[in-house]
């Protein structure tokens, strides 16, 4: 049963809605079907131009509904709806996922289980089924910052924020989400943050969800989110990384970097798609940019 107000609850579920009133509908519908456990339901939404709003009022009013007169980003809108939580645990999760059977049920199980992860994320998979990235066992760069990465608790670096369970204590204690990030590189921050604090974070694999922005997606991202993803990283790296590791990270990108360049204007008139290449030289332009370079 979802319920608006309970001081019992036994899950808070934040959701960050901007224009994305269908694949809502739907994320709210599964909510709604774990009925294993009480939750209460946040959804901030970021100024949406849709019907979004319309939505929730009239098929959802056990939706709490936090209304944003402008796009705060990703980072600000979870830390204004941590500010309403009451359950110990608090759930994050994307407006285009649906949430599949005992997956909250499954969640705060293995989280009362395992008193030493502060946080973990689920699993996730395509409409059709088949997996998602969910976790990584690295952080980016993390090669050229052994040092400061060191003694870390576990063996998973961070989970994909589109579905997250955490302890709301801890990360209320570290001062929420880094409002630094505005879209990307907020998950990668917070798990390290709560690695550093002495927790470990883990991948539930008897929860999961369906998440419909997914893999074809990320494949065919516009220039301009790859260039606001590139600013995350050194949002990230400028945070957690000594100036050393910065320079390594940078001059291995550069190369990197150089060297598609090369190739795919080598090979440009010989490609059967030159969209897609075109894409890639525009991408790798922006990680020159980025990291310090000029695009010759």
């Amino acid at each position: 049963m979802v319920l608006e107000t309970s001081p019992l609850s036994d899950l808070s579920v934040i959701v960050v809605n901007y224009n994305t009133a269908d694949f809502l509908v739907r994320c709210l519908n599964s909510i709604a079907s774990q009925t294993q456990i009480d939750s209460e339901v946040i959804v901030v939404d970021n100024a949406s131009q849709d019907n979004s709003l319309d939505v929730i009022r009239n098929n959802f009013p056990w939706v709490i509904l936090i209304a944003n007169e402008n796009n705060l980003g990703f980072a600000r809108a979870n830390n204004l709806a941590l500010k309403t939580c009451r359950a110990n645990y608090v759930y994050f999760l994307n407006p285009d996922t649906e949430v599949l059977e005992r997956c909250f049920r499954n969640m705060i199980d293995f989280m009362d289980q395992r008193p030493e992860v502060g946080l973990a994320g689920t699993r996730i998979v395509n409409p059709d089924g088949s997996p998602q990235s969910s976790i990584e066992k690295r952080y980016p760069g993390e090669k050229y910052a052994k040092q400061e990465l060191r003694d870390l608790k576990g063996n998973v670096a961070w989970v994909m924020g589109a579905s997250m369970i955490a302890r709301r204590g801890i990360v209320e204690d570290l001062g929420g989400f880094d409002e630094g990030f505005f879209l990307y590189g907020e998950e990668q921050d917070l798990c390290l943050r709560i690695r550093k604090a002495g927790w470990a974070i883990e991948y539930i694999n008897e929860a999961a969800v369906v998440h419909w922005g997914g893999q074809s997606e990320r494949e065919n991202l516009p220039a301009e989110v790859w260039k606001k993803k590139f600013e995350a990283e050194l949002v990230f790296y400028r945070k957690h990384y000594s100036k050393r590791a910065i320079r390594g990270i940078k001059r291995a990108n550069l190369i990197k970097a150089l060297w598609r360049i090369l190739t795919l204007k080598l090979t440009l008139p010989f490609c059967s798609d030159k969209d897609a290449s075109l894409k890639k030289l525009e991408k790798y332009g922006l990680i020159l940019k980025a990291f310090g370079a000029r695009n010759t």
